[in-house]
């Protein structure tokens, strides 16, 4: 096993995708770990492709991610997983937020979104997490991100006191109660088996 841990988080901007990225590396530098972060947006600030690498170890030399090194790949939304899945190692974790996000060109009528999406992505042993519906249960429906962060987490050598010390240090003041409530919902959501 590498002394080195490859998470990829992709989505579309708005979901929260870098928070989330910069909770994980808190998380990690917090336990730890040497971090090195990395960030790609999109052309627009909403809507657009966004993607966060974040490696963490004993040493990191480079947030640089090539393709089949992830250990992780968290998707905020199906089309970017698919997207991002040549990234994930044969043997990685996918994570994937039951959401399909419409691209401009889609939306447009100039592409479609691709048959199948959800059953290939299975396929390729995806943990498939409900992060809208176990947000809006945790009382907050903008909470989605660290719903994923909560699932992913179940396959992460990260402690959960870390998590919510971080979690309620970069989040809104009025909000922390529910993102607490929000990670704890998607990890227990995994370990119960109720991600499928």
């Amino acid at each position: 096993m590498s002394s080195v841990t490859t998470v990829v988080l992709a989505g579309v901007g708005g979901q929260g995708t870098i928070l989330a990225g910069d909770v994980l590396a808190k998380v990690a530098m917090a336990e730890g770990y040497d971090v090195r972060l990395s960030e790609v947006h999109g052309m627009a600030q909403r809507g657009g492709s966004v993607i966060t690498f974040v490696r963490f170890g004993e040493e990191v030399q480079s947030p640089v991610v090539d393709p089949g090194t992830a250990d992780h790949l968290i998707a905020f939304e199906m089309i970017e997983a698919a997207r991002r899945l040549p990234l994930l190692k044969r043997e990685g974790r996918l994570v994937v937020n039951q959401r399909i996000v419409l691209p401009l060109p889609v939306l447009v009528g100039a592409a479609q979104v691709p048959d199948g999406l959800e059953a290939a992505l299975a396929e390729e042993g995806a943990i498939f997490v409900d992060a809208e519906a176990l947000a809006c249960e945790a009382g907050s429906s903008k909470s989605a991100n660290v719903v994923l962060l909560g699932a992913a987490s179940a396959g992460l050598p990260l402690s959960q006191e870390t998590w919510a010390e971080v979690i309620a240090s970069r989040v809104p003041p009025a909000t922390v109660e529910a993102n607490l409530k929000a990670f704890e919902l998607g990890r227990a959501a995994c370990l119960k088996g109720a991600c499928r």
